[in-house]
């Protein structure tokens, strides 16, 4: 159970892990490229370090050095596979191996116990830091999201890797899918998941090596990395000029890698900075690409890779491995939805092909506010929501623009088993929003949130109905055609400019788009209601004008206790089942 109360919302960074290149440092990896014949049975996993040095920087502004020491776990014989579940809120996650074997897979159950959350393998990595006299200085574990930060490691392997860019961190997640590709590594640096080190200037030995139960399970080889490891120590004036250019994380000095947008640590340091840590290390992320979306977040979504029309035919026990027809082991991507220029021709139809069943998680991120206007005695209730689509067909929803019309028209489209448009209906309208930081198109009515009476009738109901729809965080991964990779994770590449004739908005299978109502209208005025039980409810669809698979998951109740005195009024949140998150 939380208590909470704060004056003021401020939305966390939304960026996810970069893809990058990673040379292998070992003869092994070019033994094992020249003849596959030696490729390790199974994964054949191991850990080694990118490089035998390194320097990390101390920045006197901050709170300590953060040990991206640049190792990774190599996947050489087969890819590692981890799909990690939960059956409902009331029962814990669950994590299993999908194994692949002369042609097949099959799916190992893991150790009850072995995760208790989607953010990755607890305690996976062991770090020791000596000083220059081998004296110990710190000793800690860390967290390792398999798809955290990874590249190739042989010029053999696949050109791209079929597993989501990051762990998801919503905290009503379902399902998630982990892989590291065969070929590839994967950073065990924790990123945002992980606290800052107190280490003062100077020269260190850090020794990075596998938890004893992971080397057990996986069959990883007890050989730790080492890393020679320089720490200096910088001010963020110091980071100016030739410094900030050729630091700027994610780029090559004067390419001109941008830096994250309002980082929650990094506020206040003006252009030309060199990054602070937090812009520096992995930031937290729920699993899409980076992003950072006005009044959507606070967490994000994570991507899939099968095109819905796709159904398996056989069991994931004995499924041959690859992407043929009838089944997929994820490896395609299905092609980019593009809007079309013009309206559908035909008369409206809604043929009987797979649809998308849109379902709603409880609210989250709940706290009271003063809404930003610091008007005495008033109070708001403000929430994240998210609703999202368990499948099996991805939502595409076009809007068109008469000219002179201030409204788009906005129609549903179907799509048969081979990806080609069968039909189309009317489903509302999209509307231009001006306001400095949204400037794109809403889709009206695809949600809305309510807050109940303990006698769960309405007493406040949200002014936010219309949303540009973007993939921002990834809620269950393990549906059937859930797509580890869609396209919009971000209101950067959806929702059309003012000008625009016409927009496309999709809400992929598996993922979930997650708006924070911090704002008065969105959130909801308490400043009159007395203290005692409420629900807030999250109610997707509600005018049921998209069609759906089933419109029986629809709402969710989160239950809340509203307390305290005008101005200064509480919220306390009961965990709802094993959920234990305000």
């Amino acid at each position: 159970m939380t208590t909470t109360r704060t004056t003021r919302l401020r939305r966390p960074l939304l960026a996810g892990t970069t893809a990058i290149a990673v040379m292998a440092v070992t003869a092994g990896f070019a033994a094992t490229a020249s003849d596959p014949a030696k490729a390790t049975a199974g994964p054949g996993l191991r850990l080694i370090a990118a490089s035998g040095s390194i320097t990390l920087t101390s920045w006197k502004e901050e709170s300590g050095v953060y040990l991206d020491l640049g190792t990774y776990l190599t996947a050489e014989g087969a890819p590692l596979e981890l799909k990690v579940t939960r059956k409902s809120y009331k029962a814990p996650v669950t994590i299993t191996q999908t194994v692949y074997e002369g042609g097949r897979a099959r799916a190992k159950a893991l150790p009850e116990g072995t995760v208790k959350d989607f953010s990755g393998l607890p305690g996976f990595a062991e770090i020791t830091v000596t000083d220059k006299t081998g004296r110990q200085v710190l000793r800690r574990a860390e967290s390792f999201c398999p798809n955290n930060a990874s590249g190739r490691v042989r010029p053999d392997a696949p050109a791209t890797s079929k597993y989501p860019e990051s762990c998801p961190t919503n905290p009503f997640t379902l399902g998630a899918v982990w892989g590291v590709e065969k070929g590839w590594a994967a950073n065990t640096y924790a990123g945002s998941y992980t606290d800052p080190v107190k280490l003062a200037a100077g020269t260190y030995t850090a020794r990075v090596s596998v938890a004893k139960k992971y080397r057990d399970l996986f069959g990883i080889a007890d050989k730790p990395a080492s890393v020679k490891v320089t720490v200096q120590e910088r001010g963020f004036e110091e980071g100016r000029g030739t410094a900030a250019r050729t630091t700027r994380p994610g780029g090559h000095a004067g390419h001109g890698a941008a830096l994250p947008a309002q980082s929650a640590a990094g506020a206040g340091h003006g252009p030309g900075h060199a990054p602070t840590p937090a812009q520096a290390a992995a930031a937290v992320t729920s699993g899409a690409g980076p992003s950072y979306n006005v009044g959507h977040g606070p967490l994000k979504a994570a991507p899939p890779a099968l095109p819905w029309a796709l159904k398996k035919q056989q069991s994931a026990r004995s499924a041959k491995v690859g992407d043929t027809e009838g089944q997929t082991d994820g490896s395609r991507r299905a092609p980019a939805l593009g809007p079309l220029s013009q309206r559908p021709t035909g008369k409206p139809s809604v043929p009987n092909v797979p649809k998308p069943d849109l379902r709603s998680l409880p609210a989250y991120g709940i706290t009271v506010s003063d809404g930003g206007e610091d008007v005495p005695g008033k109070d708001y209730l403000a929430f994240s929501a998210n609703v999202w689509n368990a499948g099996p067909a991805q939502l595409v929803v076009d809007g068109f623009r008469s000219p002179g019309k201030a409204e788009m028209d906005a129609y549903q489209y179907f799509y048969d088993a081979r990806g080609k448009q069968v039909g189309y209906t009317p489903t509302g309208t999209m509307e231009w929003d001006p306001r400095p930081g949204h400037m794109h198109w809403h889709f009206t009515d695809f949600a809305s949130y309510r807050l109940l009476k303990a006698d769960k009738k309405e007493t406040v109901r949200s002014g936010k109905e219309a949303f540009c729809l973007a993939n921002t965080d990834a809620v269950d991964y393990t549906v059937a055609n859930a797509n580890w990779h869609p396209f919009n994770t971000d209101l950067a590449t959806a929702c059309g400019q003012e000008n625009s004739i016409s927009v496309r908005e999709v809400l992929d299978v598996g993922s979930g788009d997650t708006y924070t109502q911090d704002l008065p209208g969105q959130s909801f005025d308490i400043t009159g209601l007395p203290n005692g039980t409420y629900y807030i409810q999250v109610l997707a669809n509600p005018e049921n004008r998209l069609k759906e698979t089933s419109t029986a998951n629809n709402s969710a109740l989160r239950k809340v206790v509203l307390g305290g005195k005008p101005g200064k009024r509480t919220v306390t949140v009961p965990a709802h089942g094993l959920v234990n998150a305000n």
